[in-house]
């Protein structure tokens, strides 16, 4: 394959489109196939939904897939995944919350999460990282996310109910191991990815992802969430003032089809609710003990007093309850302590693994906006009008910062530093720059031109010296 030159106008754009047109096929091997089922177990949680929780097909998958994976080492790319900074910052985040087991204040209680799941979200992660070899294997898994949101915008529409609260509002409850919350953080950060697959697909693929992004803003409105409200605003407002690469009438038409949607299923309350964003000194999360703003402040004292490994992985909860100022002046007959989440996965990763662990989580986050960018802006822009895999990695790199963006917006209202939304990311950060190597081989582009980055040079991440 060539690269395609710039075209000068938009019926030359199509014609070289149709003729360049390559049909990119997901694999069918087995490790590939069970690693998109887990991915859409784990997103989307369906498997609870249909009862069949007992089984445990999450942790079956997994087993497969790492055992798959180990018996069968061809499946997997040759190149060690340590070569890039997204595997090593999780490796870091591994070995940090080892330690903060052992220098924090549960070494059990830390211990028993470390072994039956962070380092089960760290292997799986490790497992994407390794078996996207290439553009069809990075659009599968990008896919798998995709169709996880649809699962969730089906279970939020048709499943799970609305309940009025204690405010006057009706938003899901009774949602499994997800709350409203949750949902929105899960949902907001696959609707970028939802625009990449409607723009990248055929017809079928159009009225699927099409549907699925109008369900997402049915899904958010029905969560109550004034966290997914605010993702929605911002990953709207990039998608509109951002993407310049993607012409206006479409932005709007993306944006557009979610906020009707959103319009159109507002439970009673709902804007009532939102309303409230504009008034954050008035809400219970500022003035009660239990509300955000206090937890917050708790959490930044754990991080200030346990600077080095936090009080321990998955201890914030046991924190609130042994070691706060709420636990130390607790008197006979006053309320009881609840031992709180964290509610923001920023304070969640300071407070827990301590300040190193804060720069090295947020260094996921943000190190993979910065890193799609970078890469953007060294592709070809000729890419953009290309052929199908020319256009998907192109619009990939458009997409999957934002996606890092939606994340980071409604994570900072949940707990969610050590689930598997960032991890699957970084993968896709790590699979990206690969395909666009593998894509420049194939195009014949010199080998000088496409050296991966070093290491800690710009944002650390490897990229692809992409001249255009």
């Amino acid at each position: 394959m060539t690269a395609i030159g710039r075209l000068s106008d938009r019926g030359n754009v199509r014609t070289v489109r149709r003729a360049t047109r390559v049909r990119f096929g997901f694999a069918r091997d087995p490790l590939r196939i069970a690693l998109f089922l887990l991915t859409v177990v784990t997103i989307s949680r369906v498997h609870q939904a249909l009862g069949l929780g007992a089984l445990h097909p999450a942790l079956l998958l997994f087993a497969f897939a790492a055992g798959y994976a180990f018996i069968t080492p061809g499946a997997l790319v040759r190149e060690s995944p340590l070569r890039y900074w997204p595997p090593r910052v999780m490796l870091a985040l591994l070995v940090l919350a080892c330690l903060s087991a052992a220098f924090g204040i549960s070494l059990g209680g830390s211990a028993t999460f470390i072994l039956t799941d962070y380092v089960k979200v760290i292997i799986y992660a490790f497992l994407l990282i390794a078996v996207i070899r290439g553009t069809s294997d990075l659009a599968m898994f990008v896919l798998a996310y995709v169709v996880s949101s649809g699962v969730l915008v089906w279970m939020a529409v048709f499943i799970f109910r609305l309940q009025m609260t204690s405010e006057g509002m009706a938003r899901l409850s009774n949602m499994y191991t997800y709350d409203a919350n949750d949902l929105g953080c899960v949902l907001i950060t696959g609707l970028p990815l939802t625009v990449l697959a409607f723009q990248t697909s055929r017809t079928r693929g159009k009225i699927l992802s099409g549907a699925i992004l109008a369900g997402v803003g049915l899904a958010v409105a029905r969560s109550g969430s004034r966290g997914a409200f605010l993702g929605l605003a911002v990953v709207g407002l990039a998608i509109l003032v951002m993407l310049k690469e993607v012409p206006a009438p479409r932005r709007v038409a993306f944006v557009g089809a979610v906020v009707v949607a959103l319009l159109f299923a507002a439970p009673k309350g709902y804007w009532d609710q939102m309303a409230t964003i504009f008034q954050p000194t008035q809400d219970y999360n500022w003035t009660e003990r239990d509300g955000r703003k206090q937890i917050w402040e708790r959490g930044m004292h754990y991080m200030w007093t346990h600077p080095l490994f936090g009080v321990g992985i998955a201890n914030f909860g046991r924190a609130e309850g042994t070691i706060s100022e709420l636990a130390k002046n607790f008197q006979p007959g006053e309320a009881g302590i609840r031992w709180a989440a964290p509610h923001n996965s920023f304070i969640q990763a300071g407070a827990e693994l301590g300040i190193p662990g804060l720069v090295l989580w947020s260094s996921l986050v943000f190190g993979g906006i910065a890193a799609c960018i970078r890469l953007r802006k060294r592709l070809p822009g000729a890419w953009l009008h290309g052929d199908q895999e020319q256009r998907f990695l192109y619009l990939t790199s458009v997409y999957l910062p934002i996606s890092f963006l939606g994340f980071a917006v409604t994570a900072f209202f949940v707990s969610f530093a050590y689930l598997d939304p960032i991890y699957i990311l970084a993968a896709y950060v790590v699979g990206l720059h690969r395909s666009v190597y593998v894509k420049l081989r194939q195009a014949g582009a010199p080998p000088t031109g496409a050296q991966p980055a070093r290491p800690g040079r710009g944002v650390g991440w490897r990229t692809a010296r992409i001249h255009r």
